[in-house]
């Protein structure tokens, strides 16, 4: 009885490996499809960009679950070496990207506008690299035409909080004074010593666009996400893991049951 648990556990942890890599696939197929509806149907900017990376998760996820269920199910110790040495990699990968995400947005928090319900963000309240290489030139085109496409400055409420990017793109900075009149239009207050007062502008698909509150506020919900994601990022850590535990059991059981075969024993439990 002693001898046959360890088996039996061995035995499960190929069940468990081989279903949640079927669950896999499945994801990554529906990740390809997504991809392709986009590039069928076409749709706005923000949509074309994740065309690609959907795409490129989804084969990637497809061939490495597919590993994991010929290691697992049909006992191919090749594949599922290679799967647990990927799984491996991830796990390296998460704890990587986790621990960077909570380095860069280790910054302060926004100047509050007393009484207006929202806040204000500069350039300078946020990492470098967050700087440098989110809200560059070459990015804040694509990133400025999602934000018109979104409609993101649309009849703002009156009484209600402004998100972090409604406060920084979709009306001028309080230090140039400022007056709604209405959901879209702000009666021009001082013009103020900065840049940003200069570049605002009432029409729609100008307001603060161009503004460094506005790249401050994208900012600031970027980090705002982050911040969760590194959350989400722990939990899937864990789950990774487990999984790699998992797969390195199911190696084990796969050559205790080569190795039953080989010497023609018992029928392998």
């Amino acid at each position: 009885m002693k001898s046959e648990k360890p088996l039996c556990m061995f035995r499960i942890s190929n069940t468990v490996v081989g279903g949640l890599n079927i669950l896999s696939v499945v994801l990554g197929m529906a990740a390809v499809g997504w991809s392709g509806y986009i590039h069928m149907r076409g749709g706005s900017e923000c949509q074309k960009v994740l065309e690609v990376p959907l795409m490129v998760a989804g084969i990637f996820v497809v061939v490495v679950s597919a590993m994991g269920i010929v290691g697992s199910l049909c006992r191919v110790n090749v594949a599922l070496y290679a799967y647990v040495f990927v799984t491996f990699m991830l796990i390296l990968a998460l704890a990587s990207f986790t621990a960077f995400t909570l380095v860069v947005t280790n910054t302060k928090v926004a100047h509050h506008i007393s009484g207006k319900g929202y806040g204000e963000y500069r350039l300078a309240d946020f990492s470098h690299w967050l700087q440098r290489y989110v809200v560059n030139n070459n990015n804040w085109d694509q990133i400025k035409s999602c934000l018109i496409d979104a409609r993101l400055c649309h009849n703002l409420p009156l009484t209600k909080h402004l998100s972090t990017t409604q406060s920084g793109c979709c009306k001028r900075p309080a230090y140039c004074g400022l007056i709604m009149k209405n959901g879209r239009l702000w009666e021009v207050g001082k013009k103020g010593n900065n840049s940003d007062c200069e570049s605002w502008s009432n029409r729609e698909e100008k307001l603060c666009y161009d503004c460094n509150s506005c790249k401050g506020g994208v900012l600031a919900n970027i980090r705002n996400q982050w911040r969760r994601l590194t959350v989400f990022n722990g939990c899937l850590l864990l789950l990774v893991t487990a999984i790699y535990a998992l797969g390195c059991y199911a190696i084990k059981n796969n050559k205790s049951d080569s190795q039953c075969n080989n010497h023609r024993k018992a029928p392998c439990p």
